[in-house]
């Protein structure tokens, strides 16, 4: 990590990460960019549907390649970039015959380096293949959920999954929250971990810099009216007089409690449920 000279209050626990360590290139490949028009938190009508986002500076969207439909055709990285959309670094490789793509590139992958995406792809870093070729213990990120659905799990800077177990075509699955899930094994995923793992250890420093990032303040419950916040109220400072954490709605929040959908449809599939609050720390230190 970067640390900075404490010229000011805030700059003294301010940290970054040093990207010229990884960045190979200043600039992205235009063909796969474009603008686009970020929600801010807004739903299709126009109202706030999520919190605390707002502003930020302006951002060129790449766009990244989670389909992996280009297959049995090998690929080799020419450079790694960053990307203001995710944590992760992305890589623009470019295939055998000719086109070039934006990947989520993994951890130790450098320019050069060459990767497959195929059901005979041996088990190595950067290769993608499915599930039930897959060897119980493997580190695994970039995974489906669904079978030619293109990538939606374990996207984030240091993050991975690890297969456990195949059992009648399914593959048992546990996810960085500490959930075990059967993922059908047709469906696919990337060996290695997500590249940019000091991504977790970055101090924000200043206000300021949360701004630039498109954060907006967050209010204490506590702080705010009866009207607007179960804690709202009290002549001078109050506690929230409850046993359980709640959101403005009333609905359970943090600390250990359980805020899964009781009757989510993907109930089935979930061996194990995630741990919460000191077990899932427990957890991860086991």
């Amino acid at each position: 990590m970067k640390s900075y000279h404490p010229s000011t209050p805030s700059r003294r626990h301010m940290t970054t990460i040093p990207y010229r360590d990884y960045i190979t290139a200043s600039e992205p490949h235009k063909a796969l960019t474009k603008g686009m028009k970020r929600d801010m938190g807004r739903n299709s009508a126009g109202r706030i549907t999520v919190r605390h986002k707002g502003g930020g500076n302006s951002k060129l969207y790449r766009m990244v390649d989670f389909g992996y439909n280009k297959k049995d055709v090998p690929a080799k990285i020419t450079t790694i970039e960053y990307d203001p959309f995710r944590t992760g670094f992305i890589a623009l490789v470019n295939y055998a015959d000719g086109e070039k793509r934006y990947v989520l590139v993994p951890k130790s992958m450098k320019v050069g380096d060459k990767f497959i995406v195929s059901e005979t792809a041996p088990v190595e870093i950067g290769n993608r293949m499915p599930l039930k070729k897959i060897p119980v213990g493997t580190f695994v990120y970039n995974i489906e959920i669904k079978p030619q659905g293109g990538s939606k799990l374990v996207r984030s800077a240091g993050s991975f999954a690890q297969v456990i177990a195949n059992d009648n075509s399914y593959t048992h699955i546990k996810l960085p929250s500490t959930e075990i899930r059967k993922i059908h094994d047709n469906a696919w995923a990337t060996i290695g971990t997500v590249s940019n793992d000091e991504n977790r250890l970055v101090n924000i420093g200043k206000a300021g810099r949360s701004r630039w990032l498109g954060i907006r303040p967050t209010v204490r419950g506590s702080a705010q009216n009866p009207v607007d916040h179960p804690y709202g109220g009290g002549e001078q400072r109050t506690g929230r007089g409850l046993r359980r954490l709640k959101t403005r709605w009333g609905k359970p929040a943090g600390k250990g409690q359980k805020t899964r959908t009781p009757k989510k449809y993907s109930n089935i599939f979930v061996v194990t449920r995630r741990r919460v609050g000191k077990n899932k720390n427990a957890e991860k230190n086991g």
